[in-house]
């Protein structure tokens, strides 16, 4: 799985890119205007209600760009907010403030658009042992961003790229000529390559299931896609303890419960990721 050591690595990666984006040889309207020397101070204004996200990553985004910017939190990701919430204060060289503003606002405000989302899902699956996953669904570049908005929501982070996990899909199953031939390749190739990667296969209906559970492999869970309520409680049923079951495909806040009681372990969501609307937020400058 992506260990703290390449998240940290992501992090560090996305700051530098978003800046080199953003800054490239200078911010000339603040270096127009704005004396070398001169001092601010400015608030983060929550403009809407919802789940705050990126409090942390905001204040390594100030670090990076200028270490004597004093940045001092108010509230803490994973807080929930209210409109005229301010989360945290920022006391330094304004031409600094400025040239960091709109990076760090676009990373929380889709942050924490995210773990509202994510966190909506958490409450209405709250009665049940069902926990909401993300997906790969998610923005090229930020991935790590957004997955860990997700963490903050209260969500669960699925696989996070090709290489942590195997997972093998209609496609894969199809071009390798079945369920059975694909887990089959599988196994040997994780062997000869000496791999210890978890495995999820996923079905389309009943009778994959039935081949999945025929093939003896060391599955650790099966994605049960597009499936009726009706149809998801036989799956469910049909396998038993033998491996994690995951429920997907457009569930949405009002299904998720329906298919929570199931009894599925999981169930994922693209939309945590890739239907979001910015939540508002704005930094404003105390005169």
């Amino acid at each position: 799985m992506f260990s703290k050591e390449q998240f940290q690595k992501e992090i560090n990666q996305i700051i530098k890119i978003a800046i080199a984006e953003d800054v490239g040889d200078g911010d000339h309207s603040s270096l127009a205007c704005i004396p070398e020397k001169a001092m601010g101070e400015a608030h983060l204004l929550v403009k809407e209600d919802g789940v705050l996200a990126g409090v942390e990553f905001a204040q390594r985004i100030f670090k990076t760009v200028d270490p004597t910017v004093e940045f001092h939190s108010l509230m803490q990701d994973g807080d929930p907010v209210q409109k005229g919430d301010l989360a945290f204060r920022v006391n330094g060289r304004s031409q600094s403030i400025l040239k960091t503003e709109r990076f760090m606002l676009n990373a929380m405000q889709r942050m924490s658009a995210i773990a509202t989302k994510t966190n909506s899902f958490v409450e209405v699956l709250k009665p049940f042992q069902t926990q909401i996953l993300d997906t790969r669904k998610t923005t090229p570049g930020i991935r790590a961003l957004e997955k860990w908005a997700v963490r903050i929501g209260g969500g669960v982070n699925h696989r996070y790229a090709l290489y942590d996990m195997v997972m093998l899909k209609d496609n894969h199953i199809d071009f390798a000529g079945g369920i059975g031939k694909a887990i089959a390749k599988t196994k040997t190739y994780l062997k000869e390559n000496q791999l210890d990667l978890k495995i999820i296969v996923e079905a389309r209906d009943l009778q994959e299931i039935e081949e999945i559970l025929e093939s003896h492999a060391d599955v650790y869970r099966i994605l049960i896609d597009n499936f009726t309520y009706a149809e998801t409680k036989k799956a469910v049923a049909l396998i038993g303890e033998l491996c994690l079951t995951e429920s997907s495909g457009n569930i949405t806040l009002e299904t998720a419960p329906k298919y929570a009681e199931c009894g599925v372990d999981f169930i994922s969501s693209g939309a945590l990721t890739h239907s979001v609307y910015n939540l508002d937020l704005s930094l404003k400058a105390v005169l």
